[in-house]
């Protein structure tokens, strides 16, 4: 009983929780809100049983997301410039989005009697893919190519951002509780990150979640100012948003020039495939994570 009570707690707070970001008046309170949406999602996603996607919840969907959205409220030109929708607009939506529901319902009904076959085709190759995870396996083996276009996506979106000009996020003189709790908890981001890359291969984790906790240490170290500003110019960084792609890519042009195909691993060397393409990723992913929170902020001209 207590579990359901606390099943319906959490999904009614996340229905108001959603309800109220979008439809506050103030953009201050709203971006809070939608953060609080972003920690009880990840709450939800625990209840699940899905850890991986309750730290990425937690990490990008309430932490840097939260961070994104305060920069672009900061740039604001006016207080008063929000959106409001009136009521005769609101009852319109109502009345267009009822019937749609309705006539989807029937159709959506037969899908739960359905007996899906995807998860014993999983589970019979699982002993091949060179992990012990089926999701792990499903994204870096059987569906690699999703990953792959994955990263290909962050980076586009980083490149895209960049054509918009540098974000110089004006940074007030840090709270000393701020600069102790960043020298403490980033290490522990840090230990947590590695960690849950490593248990990727079996069981919930793998390089976005890693990154994004690596991203978020980043972040935490350049707000509490132990961290200098982060120069696109400076190679290695390029690097470390390039080397994930870059060493996806080869890995699929060797295994197709070597192997069976584009992206089927050799016998016996997937899981090492899968680590390496893994920590590559973990690396890109923070980089660009970073990047897209904290900006690039131009050098200065001497």
């Amino acid at each position: 009983m207590s579990e359901w009570l606390l099943d319906g707690v959490l999904g009614l707070l996340l229905l108001g929780l959603a309800g109220g970001a979008l439809h506050v008046r103030q953009l201050y309170a709203g971006v809070l809100l939608f953060i609080a949406f972003g920690l009880v999602l990840a709450l939800v996603w625990a209840r699940l049983g899905a850890a991986d996607l309750a730290l990425a919840e937690a990490a990008i969907g309430a932490g840097l997301t939260g961070v994104l959205l305060f920069a672009a409220l900061a740039r604001q030109p006016q207080a008063g410039s929000e959106p409001r929708l009136s009521r005769r607009r609101r009852l319109a939506a109502v009345l267009v989005l009822l019937p749609l529901l309705i006539l989807l319902l029937p159709e959506l009904a037969p899908l739960a009697e359905l007996q899906p076959t995807v998860p014993a085709q999983i589970d019979a190759a699982l002993a091949q893919s060179g992990v012990e995870h089926p999701v792990t396996a499903v994204l870096l083996n059987f569906r690699a190519w999703d990953t792959l276009l994955e990263l290909a996506v962050l980076l586009l979106a980083l490149l895209g951002a960049r054509q918009l000009g540098p974000l110089q996020p004006q940074l007030s003189e840090p709270w000393p509780l701020l600069r102790a709790w960043g020298r403490t908890l980033t290490p522990l981001l840090v230990l947590a990150g590695g960690y849950v890359l490593w248990r990727g291969a079996a069981s919930p984790g793998g390089a976005f979640q890693a990154g994004a906790l690596l991203a978020a240490g980043i972040v935490l170290l350049r707000l509490a100012g132990a961290l200098p500003a982060l120069h696109w110019s400076f190679w290695p960084l390029r690097l470390l948003v390039l080397i994930g792609l870059l060493l996806f890519i080869g890995v699929a042009a060797a295994c197709a020039w070597y192997g069976d195909g584009w992206l089927h691993y050799p016998a016996g060397s997937a899981k090492l495939l899968i680590l390496l393409i893994e920590a590559a990723a973990t690396l890109s992913i923070a980089a660009s994570l970073s990047l897209l929170v904290i900006g690039d902020e131009p050098e200065a001209q001497s």
